[in-house]
């Protein structure tokens, strides 16, 4: 049972920290003063959300594993996108 447990909480927090990177992306300002601010809370928080992917697939499911890839792709989008803003 703790194996189970511990499992479902590691995907609830990889998919915790996705939201919260996409939260995070969608609601940066790029005319904003405070833009240098919120790119570098957005790195922290997709930093972090992929490292909690990363842990949640050791042990996923494999219904699990597709949520949790589609949120590592949904974070390599914003990335991608990031650094074509930044050329």
């Amino acid at each position: 049972m703790p194996y189970n447990k511990d499992k479902q909480q590691a995907f609830q927090a990889a998919q915790q920290g996705a939201t919260e990177a996409i939260d995070a992306y969608q609601n940066i300002v790029k005319e904003s003063p405070d833009y240098g601010r919120q790119l570098k809370h957005l790195t922290e928080e997709v930093n972090e959300a992929y490292q909690q992917i990363n842990n949640a697939l050791e042990n996923a499911s494999e219904t699990q594993r597709k949520r949790l890839e589609q949120y590592q792709n949904d974070l390599e989008k914003i990335v991608n996108e990031l650094n074509l803003d930044n050329i």
